[in-house]
């Protein structure tokens, strides 16, 4: 059954595929677009979204799960408040990435592409952030963090682990 604020998204989600589709005849063209939307509306892309979009633009889901899981940006399961990223790229793994991975892995007790259970850190893995001067690094969120120890990273973690547990009590 769904909520009322889930009915909301499928309705915004179903005018923004009204006001597109003026544009072509084509859903196909648009369907990136709409899982975008969808994803920004939902956090991620879960089964009845999908299956709610093949409805909508008359698209096979087949298509519409194909296409979303080609593309590695869109996530099919629940994700966490803050999305951590590993760069696994040459010149950050040269310079340790890998254990600044396993810290990670050991810190939230999660492997890639899980969420820890409290549902406040995502874990990914990413082949260049583009800052390999400050190799190894990570981002979190949109923030890039770089010259990286296990000891940094972990108080990294941290930090975020106080700033939300100061959050939830103001």
């Amino acid at each position: 059954m769904q909520t009322s604020l889930e009915n909301d998204k499928i309705a915004e989600l179903k005018k923004y595929i009204s006001d597109i589709s003026g544009k072509t005849d084509k859903p196909e063209s648009y369907l990136i677009a709409v899982l975008h939307r969808a994803q920004n509306l939902f956090g991620y892309l879960n089964r009845e979204v999908m299956d709610e979009i093949a409805v909508i633009m008359n698209i096979p889901a087949s298509h519409i799960w194909g296409v979303a899981t080609f593309y590695h940006y869109f996530k099919l399961k629940p994700q966490g408040r803050h999305s951590i990223s590993i760069c696994l790229g040459t010149a950050c793994y040269v310079k340790g990435a890998g254990n600044i991975l396993e810290a990670v892995k050991k810190e939230l007790g999660i492997g890639l592409g899980e969420t820890t259970e409290d549902g406040l850190f995502s874990l990914h893995e990413a082949r260049c952030l583009g800052a390999c001067g400050l190799a190894p690094v990570v981002m979190i969120d949109d923030k890039i963090y770089g010259e990286l120890t296990t000891q940094k990273i972990t108080e990294i973690i941290s930090g975020y682990r106080k700033s939300n547990r100061k959050s939830k009590e103001g």
